[in-house]
Order: C-alpha cells, then structure tokens, then sequence
C-alpha cells in the first residue's frame, strides 16, 4: 500500500519560511503528478500548487504563487512545498496528494482528481 508522508511544518512568525516535504513510500509507483492542499479551521480544503512528475508542468492558485514553489526530487518520490513570507492566513493543515495514472482530463485544483492523500501537517503562523 502506498503512503504519503508529510513533513516540515511548524510554527513560525509572520513573514517567514517553511519548507514542506512529502514523501511516497511503500509499493511506490511513479505518480503522474503530486499536489499541495490545505485546510483551515471551518473551511474547505484548497488547492495549493501541484506539479507533474517530470517537472516540467505546475500548477498554482493564483493568490500563492508568488510565495509558493512545489518541485520535485524524482529519484526520492519526494516533493516539496516552499512558503516565503507566511501570513497568518497561511495557518492551515497541509496535505499532500498523488495521483497515480496519466490522464488527458486531469484538474490539478480537483480533489477528487487525487488518489492518495497524507495524513498532514500543522502550519501555524502568528502575528
């Protein structure tokens, strides 16, 4: 059973960074694209920023793209998530997602286009 294993949140101030880190382990396959999700308290889970495994394709919400950069280490089924100059409305749970096969329909911002999901990590930035 594949498992994705986030890593790298914490606390940090108002303006600083993070990198996050999510790892595919177990009967690893080579997903065809990975993704960042996040979930404030009362609020539905967003997409963050994704990126296809050969790396030559990602995705952002627009509002984050400035300060988000996802990239990839093939050879570690690894990706990773780095936020600059975090705001306190960055303060979430982030999840990272896999999905498995290639497909000609695929919606990075989707939910449902993922198939496998961490179990998370706390980002928390305070004023």
């Amino acid at each position: 059973q594949a498992q994705l294993v986030e890593s790298g949140g914490g606390l940090v101030q108002a303006g600083g960074s993070l990198r996050l880190s999510c790892a595919l382990s177990g009967r690893t396959f080579t997903p065809y694209a990975m993704g960042w999700f996040r979930q404030a308290p009362g609020k539905e889970r967003e997409f963050v920023a994704a990126i296809s495994m050969s790396g030559e394709t990602t995705y952002y919400q627009a509002a984050m793209k400035s300060r988000f950069t996802i990239s990839i280490e093939n050879a570690r089924n690894t990706v990773y998530l780095q936020m600059n100059i975090l705001k306190p409305e960055d303060t979430a749970v982030y999840y990272c997602a896999a999905k498995r096969d290639p497909s000609n329909y695929f919606r990075p911002t989707g939910r449902t286009s993922y198939d496998y999901w961490g179990q998370g990590t706390q980002v928390t930035v305070s004023s």
